[in-house]
């Protein structure tokens, strides 16, 4: 979608869609995969994380498809410039590897999840829908795995004082499940999986149940199971 009539985020809007990456050829492979869909386009582009900024600034995207590693300024960095600014874009992390560990740590920095360059295209406009939804974009396997390389965190999250309900509400955000998902298997109300996953991220210090699935596999309170 080349047209930029109804912009936003509100009902029947366009997406505003900026793609970061030190490789112009994956830049206009984004780019086509974004702009074919008819509520999304790309909105402007920059080849490393310095540009992100004023690019930001100046485009005002729903979403930031930003790749990890770039020459100058990497994806953490301008992830971190990005996500604490009011009215932030959400980010999502492109990367080649799903085990480079630089995503974990653009994770933590505030994206709102990744994806990898190979994803079908299908996938990866969905990933834009689903962070402008408010969700985040995880694989689980992925994520056990770049967590249990590093080292623990300590036990902070036992220490975190969460209840019975909110360990197990954790326990399956970690499996990469969402609030209407958790709220299926537990057999309870999405608002009140809103309701606990809240006072997880209370309670625990996290961002967002990324960084609160993250610190679930750092400090063992889930285990890596494969």
């Amino acid at each position: 979608m080349n047209g930029l009539d109804g912009l936003g985020t509100g009902e029947g809007a366009v997406l505003r869609v900026v793609v970061v990456d030190d490789e112009p050829l994956v830049r206009a492979g984004l780019r086509v995969i974004v702009d074919a869909e008819p509520d999304m386009t790309v909105v402007g582009e920059a080849g490393d994380g310095v540009d992100v900024p004023g690019l930001v600034a100046r485009t005002r995207p729903d979403v930031v498809l930003m790749d990890v590693r770039m020459p100058a300024v990497d994806g953490i960095a301008a992830t971190r410039a990005l996500v604490d600014r009011p009215g932030a874009p959400r980010v999502i992390v492109v990367t080649t590897f799903e085990n480079d560990d630089h995503v974990l740590d653009a994770l933590r920095a505030g994206a709102s999840g990744f994806v990898l360059k190979r994803t079908p295209p299908e996938e990866i406009v969905e990933a834009v829908r689903v962070v402008v939804r408010g969700d985040r974009v995880l694989f689980p396997a992925a994520v056990r795995r770049l967590a249990s390389v590093r080292a623990p965190a300590g036990d902070e999250l036992r220490r975190a004082g969460l209840t019975e309900r909110e360990a197990e509400v954790l326990r399956l955000m970690a499996t990469g499940l969402s609030n209407a998902e958790i709220a299926a298997r537990l057999y309870l109300g999405v608002e009140t999986v809103k309701t606990h996953v809240g006072a997880v991220l209370a309670k625990t210090g996290a961002r967002d149940r990324t960084q609160a699935v993250i610190a679930a596999y750092e400090s063992g309170f889930v285990r890596p199971t494969g």
